[in-house]
């Protein structure tokens, strides 16, 4: 597929190479996280307008190529871990590369829900961001999405980021997210009117005795 260029703000851009080469070891398809998503692209815009990354530890949950984590580190954080499912990290990490960001940017293998996989991240300390993008694709993975976002906000207040398309099974992802004891809040994208396809999402973990709901959307 090649190299694309994205501008991230100023003269501030990022390479990213999307790959033509990753294919899912059972069904022998491409692998959807290989190229840029339209949500990866909208949430770095709407991070690099909304979002404080100074001296903050950034996790990206199903990364891709990575382009959401390393427009955080372009934007000043400390510290960024991206991660997704091993066929796929290579290919972040030639991103990473690309952007001579080594030094700030991590790439792990992660598998939602995974118990070792989980024992590993957090290993890694702790987190001030999460950002997700098109991760709302499948009701039934949200379930160990959950328990991995569980995972990450347990000792300590997160904030959690997402961007997503709007497509007919997505509130069935954000409400399944929502008995597992999340509240899901829409903002506006404030980008474009173009975009109203695509949601601007905070995620927040509730304990047991808070009541969680799905702001009214037009899902």
């Amino acid at each position: 597929m090649g190299v694309r260029q994205f501008d991230i703000s100023g003269d501030q851009k990022l390479l990213i190479h999307e790959l033509d080469d990753s294919f899912d070891s059972v069904t022998g398809r491409p692998l959807t996280g290989s190229w840029v998503w339209d949500s990866a692209l909208i949430l770095s815009q709407w991070i690099h307008t909304h979002l404080d990354f100074t001296n903050k530890s950034v996790l990206e949950l199903g990364s891709g190529t990575g382009l959401p984590g390393l427009t955080a580190a372009q934007l000043g954080a400390r510290r960024v871990v991206l991660t997704d499912i091993g066929a796929l990290v290579p290919g972040m990490l030639k991103n990473v590369e690309a952007n001579r960001l080594g030094e700030r940017v991590e790439v792990r293998e992660l598998m939602w829900g995974n118990e070792e996989s989980l024992s590993q991240l957090e290993e890694l300390g702790e987190f001030d961001i999460v950002l997700m993008s098109d991760v709302f694709y499948d009701a039934d993975v949200m379930v160990d999405l959950g328990e991995t976002l569980r995972r990450v906000c347990r000792e300590r207040s997160v904030e959690v980021w997402a961007a997503s398309e709007i497509r007919p099974w997505t509130r069935e992802c954000l409400n399944e997210l929502v008995s597992q004891g999340f509240e899901v809040v829409e903002l506006p994208s404030q980008l474009s009117d173009d975009l109203d396809m695509f949601a601007i999402l905070k995620v927040i973990p509730r304990s047991d005795q808070e009541k969680c709901n799905v702001i009214e959307t037009e899902f």
